[in-house]
């Protein structure tokens, strides 16, 4: 697959209470998953901490970063484009809050899945078989 078919994200799964953390950026319709795309040549550790601190101002402890699994969806109505989602739990330090970046963040179940992208929904499928989701 080509690089500009491929679109190669990381984000952070923080479950509390059986529901996920999801993230609307400003100007979208749709919840993610918080993170995003890496920036030249960054590791996954490097663009994950970058990219929560910037949405919701906190500071993930890079030495509790967990690797979850790597996910791939079609994204999109543009035929053969697809999202590869890295996912990593961490704590945290500071008090979770969106940014300029970011219009809301809510908590969601596995109720929720539809309002998610389809990589998004390849997660819950597994949290929620793994009994973290609810």
């Amino acid at each position: 697959m080509t690089d500009e078919r491929l679109i190669d994200t990381v984000a952070w799964v923080r479950i509390e209470d059986g529901r996920i953390l999801c993230a609307r950026p400003r100007g979208k319709d749709v919840f993610y998953i918080p993170g995003g795309k890496r920036e030249g040549g960054e590791t996954d550790l490097q663009t994950l901490l970058r990219e929560i601190e910037e949405e919701l101002t906190v500071a993930l402890l890079p030495e509790t970063v967990a690797h979850v699994g790597t996910y791939e969806a079609v994204h999109g109505p543009e035929a053969g484009l697809v999202v590869r989602m890295s996912c990593y739990t961490a704590d945290y330090r500071g008090t979770l809050a969106v940014s300029s970046e970011i219009e809301e963040m809510a908590w969601f179940g596995y109720a929720d899945r539809a309002l998610v992208p389809p990589v998004d929904q390849l997660l819950f499928d597994d949290l929620v078989e793994a009994g973290h989701l609810r």
